[in-house]
């Protein structure tokens, strides 16, 4: 949730770009007003906001990104992907695209496909070390964070790659653990809602510890 005074300075922003759009309707800066409304929350403005932009502008590359991510935030997967897609055929070495796609295919539990994004993103920015961190996690042969012999032989065996031990490292902190295990649970059973939900909720603790 924002703060008072950011909440006030995004719906002023909001307020200057919805009156620049409607002095130039062919402007680009429909895709700023998107990505604003989309901070906002709100979300079905934004969308709409974009595909009315890429309709004049369908091969304007920002205003796609920020449908895709305001799709993927409604939790809109398979027409995020198109989105994605659309810009990838056009520009197949763009970073920011293979981490939004490896993130829409990770939340549908197609992890391979997601690694393949991730390792995409890493040839082309071998500087990112989120995408290396998120490749060490989701890869097949991932082995445990840290040095601790006794958890890192727990974690290699099979019989505790299971929601409920994944659910309780969550529970503990251990959120490198606990994306370790359920990401087996999920690359073991792709299907399993819960375990694709508990696997992004460790992926935020991760970010949030890492800050």
């Amino acid at each position: 949730m924002n703060a008072p005074g950011e909440d006030r300075a995004l719906a002023d922003a909001i307020r200057r770009h919805e009156e620049r759009v409607a002095r130039d309707p062919e402007s680009l800066a429909f895709a700023q007003l998107a990505d604003l409304y989309r901070k906002a929350g709100r979300t079905g403005d934004a969308v709409a906001c974009c595909r009315d932009g890429l309709r004049r502008w369908p091969h304007y590359t920002t205003a796609r990104l920020i449908l895709a991510k305001t799709l993927l935030a409604e939790g809109q997967l398979d027409p995020a992907l198109a989105e994605l897609g659309a810009i990838l055929q056009t520009s197949p070495k763009d970073v920011q695209c293979h981490r939004l796609a490896a993130e829409v295919h990770r939340r549908a539990g197609r992890l391979d496909v997601a690694v393949g994004h991730l390792e995409k993103a890493v040839g082309l920015d071998p500087g990112d070390r989120e995408s290396k961190a998120l490749l060490s996690l989701l890869r097949a042969d991932a082995s445990a964070p840290g040095d601790g012999a006794g958890l890192a032989r727990i974690l290699a065996d099979e019989t505790f790659a299971t929601l409920s031990f994944g659910t309780v490292c969550l529970e503990q902190g251990l959120a490198d653990e606990a994306a370790l295990v359920l990401t087996r649970v999920v690359r073991r059973a792709p299907d399993n809602i819960e375990a694709r939900e508990r696997l992004e909720a460790a992926l935020r603790a991760r970010l949030r510890r890492r800050g």
